[in-house]
């Protein structure tokens, strides 16, 4: 199966992961997060860049930059696509998995706050005007605070 690594009986994959939209951030993030931890190239995220390896950089550490850069560069590209089109041409190319998943932030904290503001104005201005039933006036607030 494309896509999936197995441990044990447990089947770790990217098909669980939805596409970043406008309202679904949080749960977009948290599935990333995850996925990229149970696949366990989430080193990029969790560790600095280590230097670039010169000819006097000891086994050791040309190893850990090689993994270090695998991590990096398979996150991205996972990340990259579970991220619409429309979406990702908003958001500036990073070369580091960090910088990319603060981009990516940065670009939905501000449109969270404008869509909270938007809820409440229409919360705040909501009124009863009798056409319908106080239920289905009920469920409009729920569905909206929701």
């Amino acid at each position: 199966m494309a896509g999936v690594i197995s441990f044990g009986s447990v089947n770790i994959g990217s098909s669980h992961i939805p596409f970043l939209t406008g309202d679904n951030y949080s749960d977009w993030k948290e599935k990333i997060l995850l996925t990229l931890g149970c696949m366990d190239i989430n080193l990029a995220l969790r560790v600095d860049e280590p230097p670039i390896p010169t000819e006097s950089s000891t086994p050791s550490e040309r190893a850990s930059y090689k993994r270090w850069e695998r991590s990096n560069r398979l996150s991205i590209c996972l990340i990259k696509s579970h991220i619409g089109k429309n979406i990702r041409s908003s958001i500036p190319e990073c070369t580091k998995e960090k910088e990319y998943m603060i981009a990516i932030e940065q670009q939905f904290v501000s449109s969270d706050k404008a869509l909270a503001s938007t809820l409440i104005t229409k919360l705040s201005s909501m009124k009863h005007m009798g056409d319908k039933g106080v239920r289905e006036h009920f469920i409009k607030i729920r569905d909206i605070a929701a």
